[in-house]
């Protein structure tokens, strides 16, 4: 006989313990499934450990840079990538235990190991035990697209999950894709020492950026000695000398490249494919998402979507923000939306850059009268002072509403600094209120009333 609940989550990420929490503290009995690792993508493969990772290559490219500083260190430096992957478990282990500590403690909640396929609408099959539920949430998040490129099934291929386990230093690292996980990597570990290379199809770096940040970014990779090859087209592989050959027809030079290991970063993929969901009548688009409505119900009554997996934000944040608006919704009687939702979200390489809402390019399009503010980083006291000033500032303002549009920080910070936008624009606040305020100095924050008093028509 198949055990029931009042609700089950599928998936223990970013969004699956807190709504099981709140779930089982509304008096809900509520089972969260989870086939691998509690605490999802973030936890364990993504968020957390990788940037711990950036953290280990800032601190190694500080060091080779003490002597700008005055700071003397006898001696080469030296990266131990026994120790990095060492530290990163660590910190990423560390995160995972509490969350199952977490999950374990909580009231009227059973953790159930397993991997979940749909019977029907209302039930679930989890390696042979039958359970049932009247509400189903489904977090289970996506994971590396690797295409179907002529020849990677003849040599060893690295994605960022399995990246994870390295624990030795690559001769030449070849990463296929020149977005944001490909790009953090690239710099990362050309700061541990390896050589590197980025191969990009499109004719520029993270194509969903305005031309002027990507530019950037490329010249910030290249200034620490990473290739960059775009206009890359009929990517092939075969093994080679030093493990792999890339046959390669770009723009700028088609010579064949060998490298000791490849990393394929080209997008993700949603993991619908083995839920059976055929059996449950819920629609997917063409690439396997999960389509939502605003409150991120599917098309069959009783069943959720959070997450990665719905292709309404692809980030640790909205994944948790998605959580929020169900929990209000359903126990709240608040009714949130995700159309509510700023878009915002970081590219971690070092300095790093901070987005919100409309691109240069979208504020073009839009129709809409659009005023400009930029500054360089060399004009920003805090990045001379700590010698880092690449990178620049730009914000877009609609010269109708006064409303903020978007921004783009590139820069020194530029994750952090970009928050403060955020509150001014969810609170649908005139530019005007960050341009008169009084901000702490040296700080980059600082130069967002200065940027903005600079506003000029876009041409």
């Amino acid at each position: 006989m198949a055990q029931h609940f009042d609700a089950i989550v599928i998936g223990a990420g970013q969004a699956g313990p807190p709504l099981a929490e709140r779930l089982g503290k509304s008096g809900m009995k509520t089972a969260i499934i989870e086939r691998h690792l509690v605490g999802g993508t973030c936890v364990n493969v993504g968020c957390i450990p990788t940037k711990t990772l950036v953290g280990s290559a800032r601190v190694a490219h500080a060091a080779r840079q003490a002597a700008e500083f005055g700071v003397t260190i006898n001696g080469s430096v030296e990266v131990d990538m026994r120790q990095v992957k060492a530290r990163k478990d660590e910190v990423s282990g560390g995160a995972n235990a509490n969350v199952m500590a977490w999950i374990q403690g909580m009231d009227n909640v059973t953790l159930i190991s397993g991997h979940a396929r749909f019977t029907g609408p209302k039930s679930l099959d989890v390696e042979g035990q039958a359970l049932t539920a009247d509400r189903i949430f489904i977090n289970v998040g996506a994971r590396a697209r690797v295409p179907d490129f002529a020849g990677l099934d003849q040599v060893d291929y690295l994605t960022n999950s399995s990246m994870m386990a390295m624990d030795s230093l690559p001769k030449h690292l070849l990463i296929v894709g020149g977005s944001y996980i490909g790009l953090e990597f690239a710099q990362m570990y050309r700061r541990f020492g390896a050589k590197v290379t980025v191969i990009e199809m499109q004719d520029r770096l993270i194509g969903r950026e305005d031309p002027d940040v990507s530019s950037a970014v490329q010249e910030i990779l290249e200034g620490e000695g990473v290739t960059v090859r775009t206009g890359a087209e009929c990517l092939a592989f075969e093994p080679g000398p030093m493990g792999v050959r890339m046959q390669i027809d770009c723009q700028q030079d088609a010579t064949p490249l060998d490298g000791s290991h490849v990393l394929i970063a080209v997008g993700r993929v949603p993991n619908t494919d083995s839920l059976s969901l055929e059996h449950t009548g819920v629609t997917t688009n063409a690439r396997g998402y999960i389509v939502v409505d605003d409150q991120l119900r599917t098309n069959v009554e009783g069943i959720w979507a959070l997450g990665e997996v719905n292709a309404r934000g692809a980030f640790t944040h909205t994944t948790y923000n998605d959580f929020e608006i169900v929990a209000a919704n359903l126990l709240d009687q608040d009714p949130r939306r995700v159309t509510d939702r700023l878009l915002c979200y970081g590219l971690f390489i070092d300095p790093p850059l901070g987005r919100v809402g409309m691109t240069e390019t979208q504020a073009r399009a839009s129709g809409k009268r659009v005023l400009m503010g930029t500054r360089p980083m060399t004009r920003v006291g805090r990045a001379k002072e700590f010698g880092d000033t690449r990178g620049f500032i730009k914000i877009l303002v609609d010269a109708d509403s006064q409303a903020i549009l978007g921004a783009s920080i590139l820069g020194m910070t530029g994750d952090e600094v970009i928050q403060s936008l955020l509150p001014l624009m969810y609170a649908k606040q005139p530019y005007t209120v960050m341009s008169r305020a009084v901000h702490i100095h040296p700080t980059v924050t600082e130069l967002l009333p200065t940027v903005l008093q600079s506003l000029q028509p876009l041409e």
